[in-house]
């Protein structure tokens, strides 16, 4: 990067936060938050989803008085909704009548644990149980009674902007994280009820036993398309906006002992067609996890002898590019407060990503041993220790220890600071006296007024044999409210930078990014809900000054208020390529630049439709001649049981080394009997990596994710279905998994 663009670089970042200083004066008064209490329950309520008539919620005030934020933002919901809180023992109890002039219209989907609720009637809530306005437990449920809940971990802004939702390394709103507790649903003449039973045990939460938490409920009525909060809130935030979160108050909390021990036993058999004279290989094992909360704020975790057998395989990915691809981390055990250690840009810059734990560059397993986790509050302080040892596989990977250090320190209105250690450690009898890798990062944000917010983070690494520069460091500056969205940001990374517990797409560049991102809401018009025209920039120089890529999306969505939306944009795409790589089989990029331009439409059709379409289309140059990408999506669900998911990534390239087309289809269909036992499909196509694969997972689930498994998984080259003998050399890999797994709640 030249002088002269430093220089233009600094002067945008001064006007930038000069307007957002200027900008903060003219922030909303935030509505005046409501409250509700806590009642002491004489007896526990029958979890059976009846709230009125039973005798544990006789005498109980509700709260109601809901505001949606869509279709008419300010508006009071359609329907009441009638909540009641109370505590009884051990238990946190939510009571739940949502009132329906016609039940027979409610739509009813899928009743698997976790299942997105966007696509049904469904009632969420958050728990700030440190009135922080930055953390807090997701729970909610739909019409079929699906458990979920998510944990949300250093929200910045609560509009789906700015924080990292369910991927990465656990940022944001983390919708893999599972937790032990109940809930049970009623269809009734009035509409539908629902009861929740939480363990305290569950939750984190300071000292002393009358607390006082934020909350705030959500009700989406899907027919309507509406969406409903108990707390008031501006369109552009969501749920987990819990700076805007009303307060529970009267909190009767027991001292919240808890020893939870979760042993699990394994058997299963593996035929490896690409071995000689292949045989099948059969195995069993053993290990145990253990959680026990120091205090009501402090997690200890630990495991012996980790496995993850349950655990849904990676969807596959095309990579059309010649930089690294990223998946999210989906095991239990990394989940729980997973965004505490949460450092740099998802999915580009991670400087801890627990992936590189116990999982190979090539997605291989590699056995974990065991670890320890510490985290929670201590004072106004959050804290982090994980320490973890994996054993070496065969001759080609040694065994290794992994340690990772963190404290943050969160402040009024979504300001935060902290540090992060990592430390990568080579042992056993391979190891060398060079093989360790040690980061020090520290991040930081700042929350100005409502809707500004200025973030970063700066890292330096050690790696014996890399002297060179080793920093990497990224600031951001945003600006959301009602009408838009403003954004700048830089990101530095030095060829020398090496986070070995982390993830780098690329190395040794600089970013620039900005977005500008408006809503209007007309009134009356073509009947449109929403329209947002929106410009965002992002591009990639090589620190000695080259380009790399360059893209600039200029798009407008043109969203209905029946449901449909469709997005019209244009990008101007380039691409600096130095040094020639392979794209396809036979066909090569040479070194060059290439800039071009190609037009994108997207097309979905209304979340509550049973059977529901997605089409994503992109048409123009690309790297020196043309793509036409074509990416259908079709959902279908047949009541609350049956759910199916099929998805194509369609590339027809044309360059002027060669012609290719990919294919990657993805296939996911699920059987539910009951909310907590399913059996699903996972079947995917790659014709790039001439790979066919299939997982089936059957789940018998108790608490947390624990109970009876049953995995099989086949890996298949596409030309060799049948036997080895007949296909000599093409792998073939098929593998059966028994797994069961208990949750002993000691103090229960």
């Amino acid at each position: 990067m030249t002088r002269m663009s430093r220089f233009l670089l600094a002067s945008t970042w001064f006007a930038t936060l000069v307007l957002m200083s200027f900008g903060t004066t003219a922030n909303a008064q935030v509505p005046d938050r409501p409250d509700v209490s806590a009642v002491i329950l004489s007896e526990a309520p029958v979890l059976d989803g009846v709230v009125e008539g039973d005798l544990a919620w006789e005498g109980v005030t509700y709260t109601s008085g809901f505001t949606q934020t869509a279709p008419f933002d300010g508006q009071p919901a359609s329907f009441d909704t009638m909540v009641r809180v109370g505590t009884h023992g051990s238990h946190l109890y939510v009571g739940v009548v949502l009132l329906d002039p016609d039940p027979v219209s409610l739509i009813v989907s899928d009743r698997r644990r976790d299942a997105s609720l966007g696509d049904s009637d469904s009632f969420r809530f958050i728990l700030d149980t440190f009135r922080d306005e930055q953390n807090g437990f997701v729970f909610g449920t739909n019409v079929a009674g699906a458990e979920y809940d998510a944990q949300l971990i250093g929200s910045s802004g609560g509009g789906g902007f700015g924080g990292r939702m369910s991927g990465g390394s656990g940022g944001g709103l983390n919708v893999n994280w599972d937790a032990a507790w109940d809930v049970v649903t009623q269809v009734t003449p009035k509409g539908w009820t629902a009861e929740f039973a939480i363990p305290f045990n569950t939750l984190r939460f300071p000292k002393g036993s009358t607390q006082t938490w934020g909350i705030n409920f959500e009700r989406t009525i899907r027919r309507n398309n509406e969406t409903a909060f108990w707390a008031p809130l501006e369109r552009q935030f969501s749920l987990t906006r819990v700076t805007h979160a009303g307060t529970l108050t009267g909190l009767d909390v027991p001292d919240p002992r808890n020893l939870k021990l979760l042993p699990y036993a394994l058997s299963s058999a593996q035929h490896d067609y690409t071995v000689a004279d292949p045989e099948t290989d059969f195995g069993r094992d053993f290990g145990v996890d253990l959680k026990y909360s120091i205090t009501p704020s402090l997690t200890l975790d630990a495991t012996f002898n980790t496995d993850f057998a349950q655990v849904e395989v990676d969807e596959q990915q095309i990579n059309l590019d010649r930089f690294s691809l990223f998946f999210p981390e989906k095991r239990p055990f990394f989940l729980e407060n997973a965004g505490l250690f949460s450092v740099g840009e998802s999915g580009e810059t991670e400087v801890f990503f627990s992936r590189r734990i116990g999982i190979g560059e090539d997605g291989s397993t590699v056995p974990i041993l065991g670890g320890v986790r510490v985290t929670g509050s201590i004072g106004e302080w959050k804290a982090g220790l994980l320490e973890m040892q994996t054993e070496s596989v065969g001759n080609t990977l040694a065994a290794s220890n992994f340690g990772v250090a963190r404290v943050l320190r969160e402040m009024r209105n979504r300001s935060a600071f902290g540090v992060l250690f990592t430390n990568r450690l080579q042992t056993g009898d391979r190891a060398g006296d060079d093989d360790w890798n040690r980061v020090l990062a520290v991040d930081g944000r700042w929350g100005i007024g409502d809707y500004g917010t200025i973030s970063g983070f700066l890292a330096r690494s050690e790696t014996p044999g890399m002297d060179g520069n080793a920093v990497a460091g990224n600031l951001n500056a945003s600006y959301s409210n009602e009408r838009g969205i403003f954004s700048v940001g830089y990101t530095e990374v030095a060829e020398d930078f090496n986070p070995g517990i982390g993830f780098l797409r690329r190395t040794d560049y600089r970013k620039l990014s900005t977005t500008v991102f408006t809503r209007f809401r007309p009134e009356d018009f073509l009947g449109f809900q929403e329209l947002r025209p929106h410009v965002t920039y992002r591009g990639y120089w090589k620190r000695d000054g080259f380009q790399q890529t360059g893209y600039l999306h200029v798009d407008n969505h043109w969203e209905w208020r029946s449901g449909w939306e469709v997005h019209t944009g244009r990008n101007f795409t380039y691409e600096g390529v130095e040094n020639a790589f392979s794209i396809a089989s036979g066909v090569t990029v040479p070194a060059g630049e290439y800039p071009h331009a190609e037009w994108q439409l997207v097309a979905t059709m209304p979340e509550r439709s049973p059977v529901r379409a997605e089409v994503r289309l992109n048409q123009g140059g690309f790297f020196g001649g043309t793509r036409w990408a074509w990416v259908p999506e079709l959902s279908a669900r047949y009541g609350e049981k049956v759910t199916g998911e099929f998805a194509l990534g369609h590339n027809r390239v044309d360059l002027p080394g060669g012609e290719f087309i990919t294919n990657l289809f993805r296939a996911r269909v699920s059987y539910s009997f009951t909310p907590r036992i399913y059996l699903q499909a996972l079947g995917q196509y790659n014709d790039q990596s001439e790979q066919w694969s299939m997982n089936v997972r059957f789940g018998w689930l108790q608490a947390a994710n624990t109970g009876l498994f049953v995995v099989y998984n086949s890996i298949n080259r596409l030309d060799s279905l049948t036997m080895q003998d007949e296909f000599p050399g093409e792998p073939v890999v098929k593998g059966l998994t028994i797994k069961y797994a208990y949750l002993f709640d000691v103090y229960k």
